[in-house]
């Protein structure tokens, strides 16, 4: 969900023209097919990730290690593909062709993944029961799993990428010649239609997995992967189609690659007479004085070699404009405060782990409903629903109220609120662990890691909300801070940051099991986080995470007492 929080900044500006011939096109009967596509194929995507860990250690006869990095590593390309796809669809490819393609590989991938839970011969022969003698995957085995997943990553990303961004290329027009609420009223369309998405993937199709195979487990997600996929190009015919131009991330990549290329130049004061490239129609004339050494990148050396009769840089690879500058030090001056995300990203990225533990406690709701344990999740995404509803409706009016003047809590508030509640978070995930696992034991389930202990399941709603509510905190916290802190041309990259925090918390996650996986380990002793949980110690796992979170906590406020005020707060200062 942190992913789709993001997004909304992305659209506030775009400057791509429309041909002529495409005047006529778009409107709101172009969005049932384009959130269509995009709720469709979510829907089929979230649902393989919830059970994923059972499958692998049930079928592939993986270890809890090695099956939570591939997911790890599947979550990290997932996370990562959306920025590379909004790269090429905005510079090469354009925004419907990259749906349509996403939605292509998706489907491809879908059915490839499909193929491992109805051939035999695509995993591993089953256990023997007798002597609990399992087979390893052989090497083509593992490797058409690993691509059928790296597939569905690839094309899913491609088609997040670019899908809210297309939907809203379609109501431009509407929106500058009639209605200006036009464009909100489709963003929320499209919240609506991914929240509920995300609750069909949780609740109908694990329940399909878990009571009437895998086959047909995963055979539905890739059925809702066709609809999506034929659901894209029926209304090819009328939908506005942009011209991919030039992408902001290019521009960024030339001011580090003009900087090196001139570092030979020697800075002056301004008052010597130094010449800066300026963009036409921009009010930004000199770059600032932080990070000095970028400023090199938009020197003027000679205006006959440098700049073109138009005044556009002969070379932009040697010579930017000063708004490039100023973008790319606006970005770098984000970066320590980002990297706390990133710490918040390796706690929510622990969904394997929740499963196997939901899976061993008493999942009944009256006598005869089972809760499945990958649903658990689904508490999470309603907690982070509810917050959303609660700050807006509730929580801002009371402290409006008891304040005697209207409340707003700043972004960087939001966000170390959001993260202190992911910290609780794992720490109650830690207390929560060590009472199970000491009932597993005590009732003689040591050797048995799916035996079902006499505690209920309601035990891990409390993890859950907290989990929601620091996930939508400092999601929609973050998201408006980079909105509000970069130049409106930076929309795109601020809606990217935190797919690309998510993805790198992911390879930080994997790394983390594997490394205290291999310590805990030695000398013959039961790793902490064995495939048995109830002789592993899942508890002190989750207190290294929470004592990183505590850690990261800290940092936080140094790097945001570091930061100065943002721009929402030097604004509120000078309010009367």
């Amino acid at each position: 969900m942190e992913n789709l929080l993001c997004e909304k900044g992305e659209m506030i500006e775009q400057t791509l023209l429309l041909d002529d011939s495409e005047t006529q096109k778009g409107g709101f009967r172009t969005l049932p097919f384009i959130l269509g596509n995009a709720a469709l194929t979510n829907a089929a995507t979230s649902a393989l990730t919830p059970n994923m860990i059972l499958y692998l250690m049930n079928e592939y006869h993986m270890d809890m290690t090695t099956g939570s990095n591939i997911i790890y590593m599947w979550s990290a390309v997932t996370n990562i593909a959306p920025v590379v796809g909004a790269f090429m669809a905005d510079s090469f490819v354009g925004r419907f062709q990259m749906i349509g393609l996403g939605s292509v590989v998706t489907l491809v991938g879908m059915f490839l993944f499909w193929l491992t839970s109805v051939i035999p011969q695509a995993r591993p022969p089953p256990c023997v029961n007798s002597n609990n003698i399992c087979r390893s995957a052989e090497m083509f085995q593992l490797f058409f799993l690993c691509f059928s997943l790296g597939i569905v990553a690839i094309g899913a990303g491609a088609v997040k990428s670019s899908s809210l961004a297309f939907g809203s290329d379609q109501l431009k027009r509407e929106v500058y010649q009639d209605n200006t609420r036009l464009m909100e009223r489709y963003f929320s369309w499209y919240y609506a239609s991914y929240a509920l998405s995300i609750l069909v993937a949780l609740t109908c199709l694990v329940y399909i997995q878990v009571n009437m195979g895998w086959a047909l487990g995963f055979g539905a997600p890739g059925l809702l992967m066709l609809f999506s996929t034929l659901l894209i190009y029926l209304g090819t015919p009328f939908y506005v189609k942009l011209k991919p131009k030039s992408s902001l991330i290019t521009g960024l990549f030339q001011v580090i690659v003009a900087s090196y290329r001139n570092r030979c130049l020697k800075l002056l004061s301004r008052s010597e007479g130094i010449q800066y490239h300026q963009k036409k129609g921009s009010t930004v004339v000199l770059p600032s004085e932080k990070l000095r050494f970028l400023n090199k990148a938009c020197i003027v050396q000679d205006y006959r070699l440098d700049l073109s009769p138009d005044g556009e840089a002969i070379d932009p690879w040697r010579l930017c404009t000063v708004d490039q500058v100023e973008e790319l030090k606006a970005l770098l001056k984000v970066v320590p405060i980002w990297l706390t995300g990133v710490v918040l990203s390796i706690n929510i990225s622990q969904n394997t782990f929740p499963v196997l533990q939901a899976n061993t406690m008493d999942r009944h709701i009256g006598s005869s409903f089972e809760i499945p344990a990958a649903s658990f999740g689904i508490f999470a995404v309603i907690s982070a629903i509810l917050w959303i509803v609660l700050y807006d409706y509730l929580i801002l009016p009371i402290a409006s109220k008891l304040t005697g003047k209207p409340a707003h809590f700043s972004t960087k508030e939001r966000m170390g609120f959001g993260l202190f509640l992911s910290f609780l978070s794992v720490l109650v995930v830690a207390v929560v662990e060590g009472v199970r696992r000491s009932i597993a034991i005590k009732e003689g389930y040591s050797d048995d890691p799916e035996g079902v202990i006499p505690m209920s399941a309601m035990w891990l709603l409390p993890q859950n909300s907290l989990t929601g509510f620091a996930e939508a905190l400092h999601a929609i916290g973050q998201n408006e801070f980079y909105i509000s802190e970069f130049p409106k041309s930076m929309s795109s990259v601020a809606a990217s940051l935190l797919g690309v925090g998510m993805g790198v918390g992911s390879l930080l996650a994997s790394s983390i099991m594997s490394t205290i996986d291999d310590l805990t380990k030695r000398g013959g002793e039961e790793s902490w986080v064995s495939s048995n949980i109830n002789k592993g110690h899942y508890d002190y796992y989750y207190l290294v995470l929470a004592g990183f979170s505590l850690v990261n906590i800290l940092c936080y406020i140094v790097c945001s007492k570091a930061y100065g005020p943002c721009k929402e707060e030097v604004m509120e200062e000078e309010k009367p």
